[in-house]
């Protein structure tokens, strides 16, 4: 091999490395905001109801173009429909909760010892999601 030929393999080897490098810079700058932004987006802060409400009213005021008027008797109107719709998942929350516990009995039945701990894991975070949304 002429000294030639070596210092050109030298050369070529080193760009090749120099593209590995770029590519995976590359790679890893979108990877990481890609992440960040779902991570993100997934991070939604849960409003209460008198946040909801103010929400709806200024979108119906905007795309119905509503008087003053008009808005307090829409903010009269939402609050009256949250307090039932409150009153009715209080209401029915215990059936709920009932039949997820059924549920959930019935899946461990079936499932091997090796399962369950992945399943009750599983359970644990979807529970937590669910408080996190501002769910009983």
């Amino acid at each position: 091999m002429s000294v030639e030929s070596n210092g050109n393999v030298k050369r070529r080897a080193a760009v090749w490395v120099g593209v590995v490098f770029l590519l995976g810079a590359l790679l890893g700058t979108v990877s990481g905001y890609h992440f960040a932004a779902r991570s993100h987006a997934d991070m939604r802060p849960v409003l209460g109801d008198d946040e909801r409400r103010a929400q709806k009213i200024s979108l119906l005021t905007k795309e119905l173009g509503l008087t003053p008027d008009q808005q307090g008797k829409l903010d009269d109107a939402i609050r009256e429909a949250q307090i039932k719709f409150k009153a009715i998942r209080e209401a029915s929350q215990p059936q709920i909760d009932a039949a997820r516990a059924q549920a959930r009995d019935k899946v461990r039945s079936f499932l091997t010892p090796e399962q369950l701990p992945k399943y009750e894991a599983y359970l644990h975070r979807i529970d937590a999601e669910r408080r996190r949304n501002g769910q009983p």
